[in-house]
């Protein structure tokens, strides 16, 4: 039997986890807004703020480095997140794990009695990238290998083998965790209607679509008789990619 495709499918919801982490550090430092604008474009936007909200510089990304959060749902939402990726390493660690101590490979386990705050979070102290990429190497049972020290003398290899029933659990919680983050961003596959926000060129409906691997775009119900100074998309709408939204944020308010 093969395992490939949820392997597969376990591999891609962690890695979009990990590529979408930093967007809702930002949603948790916005306050909620409505579906319109797009909430990629809310700090964009943000007028007459010092500084842009940027958090690439922060190592590890974590949740517990957040001023006070200005969006409690998107902070529920990261934590969840974090509690079911860092609780799945836990149980992955136990059955699989045999590295030594001061093997950087290793997933510490929580240690509450430790006098140090950060060997007492263990692993979970380096944040949830490092629990993905973790989490992905057990999937891809990388490290499963005999090894050799600086002897020759050969070793039992770091990891065994992830079993088929930690393969789907893995799968199931990664899965989950991607779901979460992905409506809580507003990144799942929908279409919203714009009622209250007719096209600023021709008074049509306006429509915007997103979805978990794609910019978010909004279109014309017109057609190409709309006269919107963008192009027309394979069913003959006006389309407003994502290059091309801020012009239709400030068409909209000048309407």
């Amino acid at each position: 039997m093969s395992y490939a495709p949820a392997v597969h499918e376990t591999v891609a919801a962690l890695r979009c986890v990990r590529e979408q982490w930093a967007e809702l550090l930002l949603a948790i430092e916005t306050p909620p807004a409505d579906v319109w604008p797009p909430r990629q474009l809310a700090h964009t936007l943000r007028a007459g703020d010092d500084e842009p909200l940027v958090v690439e510089d922060r190592a590890p990304l974590v949740l517990r480095e957040h001023p006070a959060p200005l969006n409690l749902d998107a902070l529920d939402t990261g934590l969840a997140i974090e509690r079911m990726v860092f609780d799945l390493a836990d149980t992955l660690a136990a059955a699989v794990q045999h590295t030594k101590q001061d093997d950087p490979r290793r997933w510490e386990f929580q240690h509450p009695g430790a006098a140090n705050a950060r060997r007492a979070a263990g692993s979970r102290a380096h944040g949830l990238h490092f629990a993905s990429v973790w989490i992905e190497g057990r999937v891809l049972d990388e490290d499963t290998e005999p090894e050799q020290q600086l002897d020759s003398t050969p070793t039992a290899p770091p990891f065994e083998p992830l079993p088929p029933h930690l393969l789907h659990e893995a799968r199931r919680t990664a899965r989950i965790a991607e779901g979460r983050l992905l409506r809580a961003l507003g990144l799942d596959q929908r279409t919203t209607p714009l009622p209250d926000h007719p096209c600023p060129y021709c008074a049509g409906e306006l429509t915007l679509h997103t979805g978990p691997e794609q910019a978010p775009t909004v279109t014309c119900s017109t057609g190409p008789e709309c006269n919107a100074p963008v192009p027309v998309d394979e069913d003959g709408r006006r389309s407003w990619g994502w290059s091309n939204l801020v012009l239709l944020v400030s068409a909209l308010h000048s309407a």
